[in-house]
């Protein structure tokens, strides 16, 4: 079952929800349904032929909300 971001066209703030079947996402904050959903970041490793890692996505960051392409941008 997969948890989808969205974004709150009534109060603004993002938010997660678990979607099962044809439920609507409402809003933690204020309970709005009108929302749309955001594009997530997946998170992955890439590895080359000898098994070591040679990326990650900024899902894959130890940072919540965190933009950039890995860990060394912000120092985590």
């Amino acid at each position: 079952m997969p948890i989808y971001e969205y974004y709150c066209n009534d109060c603004g703030k993002n938010f997660e929800c678990l979607i099962i079947g044809n439920d609507t996402p409402k809003c933690s904050n204020c309970s709005s349904e009108n929302a749309a959903r955001l594009m997530s970041a997946c998170g992955f490793f890439s590895k080359s032929g000898t098994g070591e890692t040679v990326g990650t996505s900024a899902g894959a960051s130890s940072c919540s909300g965190c933009s950039a392409t890995s860990c060394a941008g912000c120092g985590n």
